[in-house]
């Protein structure tokens, strides 16, 4: 048997899986951070309900991960300390995000989350490590999926020029 044999929990990470595993929990608390700031902005309970769910998903992910690199010896990236609420009332008009543009930065987060995922699954030796970040693009592109809908329904998407037949 080799080193990389038997129960993946028992393998050593190597340089790639930690630093891929290790930027995204920087990642998630960076966006945590935002969207904690992003809720203060947003008036569409739709679209805080959404921001709300992305914080725990993300939250949740980091717990897990956190574990994974402590296991192994790894320091974990800073946390950021959580965002006070505020009343988006209270926030000038020309200084507040408003809620197309808070969907636009999500939309975009979430695409950048699943090509993170496939990043960390594509280098990954443990089969653990790949399949719990399978788990996560399937969580996103869940998520991604609900926010299209509601970008559709509310009519935030700006699509780029569309290909007609004429």
């Amino acid at each position: 048997m080799g080193i990389l044999s038997g129960n993946p929990k028992d393998e050593p990470m190597h340089y790639g899986e930690v630093i891929g595993v290790w930027a995204f929990i920087g990642a998630n608390n960076g966006l945590v951070s935002g969207y904690e700031a992003f809720i203060n902005h947003a008036e569409d309970e739709d679209l805080i309900d959404i921001l709300k769910e992305l914080i725990q998903m993300m939250k949740s992910e980091s717990k897990e991960v956190g574990k994974l690199l402590k296991a192994n010896g790894i320091t974990l990236p800073p946390t950021l300390p959580e965002r006070p609420k505020a009343n988006a009332n209270d926030i000038p008009a020309g200084a507040r995000f408003m809620d197309p543009e808070i969907s636009g930065a999500i939309s975009i987060n979430i695409g950048q989350g699943l090509v993170s995922c496939s990043q960390v699954m594509g280098q990954c030796l443990r089969e653990d490590i790949a399949i719990m970040f399978g788990r996560f693009h399937v969580e996103r592109a869940m998520l991604g999926g609900k926010l299209l809908k509601l970008n559709k329904e509310k009519g935030w998407v700006i699509p780029p020029p569309l290909q007609t037949n004429s």
